[in-house]
């Protein structure tokens, strides 16, 4: 079959699942299947597709026609400056999250410092961190032991095996050394509103990594109070919130003695990180 049919086929049995990105999902599919760019598919779209290669493509078509994340499908995600290997042990990185790793990289332009990742996943957050700051060293907690194997995945894949722990780990029984930053993007979203979530999350991505108990706030409070005990005098906490969380949050941090250092806002205007310090001068 012809590349160029091949596409549009694929393309309209996404359209008829209300799949809004279906002609973009088409081509970076094909694209991951013969390993070259989407601009390639354009140039060269009345190549023929060879029987082996159709088969392939219509089963990942059919795994993004019932809303499993691209990501996934292709198992790999940019994030920061880097390609990401994910699967469904893991949340797929979101653009919103790199405001985090930004204002982070900005404070600690080189510096050599030690770094905890809570919650760890994909490891994108700490990975991206130490791809910018050079001297720096950093461990990556997370309670599932499937995301701490993609984690190690990832280390590796970015030859940061040197500078990176990974760790399975409870966060409450955490009790390991001393860091000048701690970063972590929890899990935020209220119980009630994980089934408003779209197909792509609430049939794919892990709930652990999205479920923040009743107001969203339980696994939010345990970040900061564990920081408190983990964090080096004068070091940062980086902390990706949800949407609405903001003045919630900055209180817990202000009774639990941190003060807040910035925040960055999302496209929506809506505060997706608090940094914030245990120390009154910094």
């Amino acid at each position: 079959m012809i590349l160029e049919n091949t596409i549009k086929q694929a393309s309209q049995i996404l359209k008829q699942k209300n799949i809004t990105t279906h002609e973009l999902d088409s081509e970076i599919i094909l694209s991951n299947i013969l390993g070259v760019t989407r601009e390639y598919l354009i140039l060269n779209n009345k190549m023929y597709l060879p029987k082996k290669i159709i088969n392939k493509y219509k089963k990942a078509i059919n795994r993004r026609s019932n809303n499993e994340p691209v990501a996934y499908i292709i198992s790999t995600r940019g994030f920061w400056s880097e390609d990401f290997f994910v699967n469904n042990s893991t949340l797929v990185p979101r653009p919103e999250t790199e405001l985090l790793v930004h204002r982070v990289v900005d404070l600690f332009k080189n510096k050599q410092i030690n770094i905890l990742d809570i919650g760890t996943g994909s490891g994108c957050i700490l990975l991206s961190i130490l791809k910018e700051l050079n001297f720096s060293r950093g461990t990556g907690i997370d309670i599932s032991a499937k995301a701490i194997k993609i984690s190690k995945i990832n280390s590796h894949r970015l030859n940061l095996k040197n500078r990176s722990k990974f760790k399975v780990f409870d966060l409450e029984k955490y009790n390991v050394g001393k860091y000048d930053l701690i970063v972590s993007n929890p899990p935020y979203i209220p119980s009630k509103d994980i089934e408003k979530l779209s197909k792509d999350i609430i049939n794919h991505e892990p709930r652990i990594a999205l479920d923040g108990g009743i107001d969203g706030l339980d696994l939010i409070k345990k970040v900061i109070y564990k920081s408190h005990k983990l964090l080096k005098q004068d070091g940062l906490l980086a902390l990706e919130i949800g949407f609405g969380q903001y003045h919630k949050v900055a209180n817990i941090l202000r009774c639990s003695g941190f003060r807040e250092v910035s925040k960055e806002y999302d496209y929506r205007e809506n505060v997706r990180c608090i940094i914030s310090t245990n120390s009154s001068i910094f």
